[in-house]
């Protein structure tokens, strides 16, 4: 049960200053964002009922390449290294809050609550893929694990996120070790009923996104992230168990000082992230392109395996990062990436602003006719691009625009939005 202060004994709270933040989480939000602009980017120009479907077919050599090492290096890594961060600004709210005696519950829920306005909005009016809503879901659920110690929470964290995935490995191996004939699609009534209303939904979401307008889109949309509800619910139950992770990373000291933490991290550099690599390769021997009819063994093996996979190389990522932060080439190199750390939420919805204009039919219309190599080149500039304005914008600017909304909605009053400098005569 969760012992906290009411509002009235609270005091209240405000916004971190920049001189306060910690780096490295900026410069690995940076990082993420980059990760998950590559994984998003074919999903801009594809239809996301494909998205557990693994590679797509017929591409040209050097895309089909391109497509492989994003999907064994990239795709399901970036995303839960947002999570781990997700965790660890809960976990850091939450000390700090208690550090100052004010009233985090309140604080917690407005934050959550603000996220998901701002995640409804994207997922509905800009694109269907978002995010944003489960991490807000989540957000709600992580307060019932607030006055768990840091140990309790990493121990829960692994259990919702790796038993569900071991279980998916086992069944895999399993599915594939019986004869395939005896669990064959028979073909009957139902099943070609239901593959016939898969393939129309298909084409009603390629149709809306490639002739319809954008009132056709927002429709599409809202049937979408209704149609999904119940993969939203599974996919919580993996955030959730990265988030906890992540408020123990934090909680623990491994994120602030490495270096009084060298055992965890050489195990998450030298054991974790080279299991995942080996996971990773596994997973793409088995298939990375997954018929769920003809093949639901083999497809379910290869994607449990990923699973597991992911999480191991997003720590060992995570902790390079950190070991290279400590570098003075590394510092400067990494430490570009800060500002648009900073300005994450502003950077990632804008990612979705320029890629659903650039593919869908309401904008330049290119839905399909990009190849892999441009996508990808594309998403670099444009990432590159979000680094210099971002540092440009904060140069003026405390917050970007979508952190600001953020802020007033969590400390319910608007903060300053210029700096003392851009303030000054």
């Amino acid at each position: 049960m969760l012992t906290m202060r009411s509002g009235e004994d609270a005091r209240p709270a405000v916004p971190v200053a920049a001189g306060e933040r910690l780096v490295s989480l900026d410069v690995l939000r940076g990082l993420a964002l980059l990760g998950i602009g590559l994984m998003n980017v074919e999903y801009f120009g594809r239809p996301l009922r494909d998205m557990g479907q693994g590679l797509e077919p017929g591409q040209a050599p050097f895309d089909h390449a391109l497509s492989w090492l994003v999907y064994v290096f990239v795709q399901g890594k970036f995303w839960i290294l947002f999570s781990l961060l997700f965790g660890m600004g809960f976990a850091l709210m939450d000390e700090r809050a208690r550090a100052a005696d004010t009233d985090f519950r309140t604080l917690h829920l407005r934050r959550a609550t603000g996220l998901l306005v701002i995640g409804l909005a994207h997922a509905l009016l800009v694109w269907a893929g978002d995010i944003l809503v489960p991490y807000a879901l989540g957000a709600f659920v992580l307060l019932w694990f607030r006055d768990a110690a840091p140990e309790r929470q990493g121990a829960w964290g692994a259990a919702l996120y790796g038993l569900p995935a071991l279980a998916m490995v086992l069944m895999g191996a399993l599915w594939m070790w019986v004869d395939p004939a005896s669990v064959a699609d028979t073909g009957n009534v139902t099943d070609t009923a239901r593959r016939a209303l898969e393939e129309s939904r298909r084409a009603g979401e390629i149709a809306a996104y490639t002739t319809g307008s954008w009132p056709d889109a927002v429709r599409e949309r809202a049937r979408f992230l209704v149609g999904n509800l119940d993969e939203t619910l599974v996919f919580e139950v993996f955030a959730i168990g990265v988030f906890l992770l992540g408020a123990w990373l934090l909680r623990s000291g491994a994120i602030a000082e490495p270096a009084a933490h060298a055992g965890l991290h050489r195990a998450l550099r030298f054991v974790a992230l080279p299991a995942g690599v080996a996971l990773a390769l596994a997973s793409a021997s088995v298939a990375v392109q997954f018929d769920l009819e003809a093949n639901a063994g083999r497809a379910l093996l290869a994607m449990s395996l990923m699973l597991v996979a992911s999480p191991l190389m997003s720590l060992g990522y995570l902790s390079w990062t950190l070991r290279a932060l400590h570098t003075r080439t590394g510092a400067r190199l990494l430490g570009a990436l800060a500002p648009a750390g900073r300005m994450a939420l502003t950077n990632y919805l804008l990612q979705s602003l320029v890629g659903t204009w650039v593919f869908y039919g309401y904008g330049l219309g290119r839905w399909g006719q990009v190849p892999r190599r441009w996508q990808l080149l594309g998403m670099v500039a444009l990432f590159l691009v979000q680094v210099v304005a971002s540092r440009a914008w904060l140069a003026r600017f405390r917050f970007g625009p979508v952190e600001w909304l953020w802020r007033a909605c969590t400390y319910g009053h608007l903060p300053p939005m210029r700096t003392a400098t851009a303030r000054s005569p």
